[in-house]
């Protein structure tokens, strides 16, 4: 498959979606392959090439695991001990909790924590020990180990032991751990270093159907071991391939022992019904597509949207950085994933097919459901369902910077056993499930990994 066959693709997709700049990097055969379009910023229009520095958004929970994993192999951190080993001042409301959640529990999703803590703990060199005695006050949604739910927190905290082992910032361990031998020349933090590089600016769509630049550029700096990183897409395959060899860089140095990358791949925990994967390595999404093994993670930061998909058997990868959204930017990402997965690799990937309306099921799950940012409302109308997603009104109004636009309603099927996908809109394709109650009500929906508990019916 040729390098034109896909620039024509991808230009053809981001015209259809609207998107002002798109990029994206392909690993197949022993090659790199590049396919841009577009623009960095409508305000201030450049062309976006191989090097354009996009925020990565959750894609960056890549890198602090990785980090972290280094350590592991170095001797410096252990998965299985307890975060206060690391951060003796850790507290929560729950102190057993506090006592018992471990560095794995953190990397796989398995504290027990919600998604994340709306704070802004400023710019300074303090900002995540700052962000970790603010949870003090984190109410949990579940009991250490009990199940995965996606946490933006958790990978927060993971950076803050990266800091008390290291000595130093976690911008300045991950530059020296990781992108600095990894020769990732067009990898950034700070602003301060972006500025004087070629970056894309996220858009968002307003009520009246036009895109504007989303200010402020990036979260705040609590933020960067989630979801901080600003890469490009030539990078990201540098990224990739370094997962897909044995730990050392392209001169033959050890960066990272190969039993750590290698055991970044191994499930830790499962996922049900989940778009993600099938479940959680060490940070990793693992999913099966097609009848092959994948790793992978998606990000969201500021109207920009990132994935990366590695194939480690077929040695591929493909990453796509886009900067509108967030309807158009997910639902642009995945077209562009799966296309490259059937037109490289021969691999489909086939979403299920919702069983016949029900109503009976229908009025049992719908309802509103919410968890510390967001609610959604699961409607029954017209012999059909539908779902919709919104930031709560509170956590916009307390918001100090831009945030994105709600999702707009979209079509639910239901499927066997109180599974569900989203049939329509940008979340076309997202997988979840409900949870019931041992009296057999239901409890509450997860949808992209991330559990919202049911407040009415």
């Amino acid at each position: 498959m040729s390098e034109v066959a896909l620039s024509e693709f991808v230009a053809a997709k981001a015209e259809e979606f609207g998107l002002p700049g798109v990029a994206v990097g392909v690993w197949v055969d022993g090659a790199e392959v590049f396919a841009t379009h577009g623009v960095t910023s409508l305000e201030n229009p450049l062309p976006v090439d191989r090097d354009t520095v996009f925020v990565l958004g959750s894609v960056s929970k890549t890198y602090t695991a990785t980090a972290l994993m280094g350590l592991v192999a170095e001797g410096r951190v252990e998965l299985d001990a307890p975060v206060r080993r690391y951060i003796p001042e850790f507290t929560l409301p729950d102190e057993q909790a506090a006592a018992d959640i471990t560095v794995l529990n953190l990397l796989n999703h398995t504290a027990g924590m919600d998604w994340r803590q709306d704070v802004n703990t400023g710019e300074g060199d303090d900002a995540l020990a700052a962000y970790a005695a603010k949870m003090a006050d984190f109410q949990l949604i579940g009991k250490p180990g009990e199940r995965a739910s996606y946490s933006q927190a958790g990978f927060d905290l993971a950076g803050r032991i990266i800091e008390k082992v290291t000595g130093q910032t976690f911008e300045q361990a991950i530059t020296s751990l990781v992108l600095e031998p990894l020769g990732m020349t067009h990898s950034f933090y700070f602003r301060d270093d972006v500025m004087t590089r070629r970056f894309a600016v996220g858009h968002n769509l307003g009520e009246d159907g036009t895109l504007t630049v989303v200010r402020p550029w990036s979260h705040a700096r609590q933020d960067n071991p989630g979801g901080g990183l600003a890469s490009s897409v030539a990078d990201q395959l540098r990224w990739a391939r370094f997962h897909l060899g044995d730990g050392t860089n392209e001169d033959g140095t050890q960066v990272i022992g190969a039993h750590a990358l290698a055991q970044m791949k191994q499930q830790t925990v499962e996922l049900r019904a989940s778009t993600l994967g099938d479940g959680f390595g060490v940070c990793w999404f693992l999913k099966e597509i097609g009848g092959v093994q994948t790793i992978g993670h998606g990000g969201s930061a500021m109207g920009q949207f990132a994935d990366l998909l590695i194939v480690p058997e077929r040695n591929f990868a493909i990453v796509v950085t886009s900067n509108a959204g967030p309807d158009a930017g997910m639902a642009f990402n995945r077209t562009v994933v799966k296309w490259a997965l059937e037109h490289y690799l021969d691999v489909v990937e086939k979403d299920p097919e919702p069983l016949p309306f029900d109503e009976a099921r229908a009025s049992e799950v719908a309802g509103a459901y919410e968890n510390d940012l967001m609610t959604i409302t699961i409607g029954a109308v017209n012999a059909g369902l539908t779902i919709e997603c919104k930031i709560k009104p509170e956590v916009r109004a307390a918001a100090d910077t831009e945030l994105p636009p709600d999702m707009p309603v979209a079509d639910l099927g239901l499927l066997p056993s109180d599974e569900y996908i989203v049939t329509s809109g940008g979340l076309q394709g997202q997988r979840g499930f409900f949870s019931r109650n041992p009296d057999g009500t239901i409890l509450g929906a997860d949808l992209a990994g991330r559990l919202f508990t049911r407040v009415s019916a």
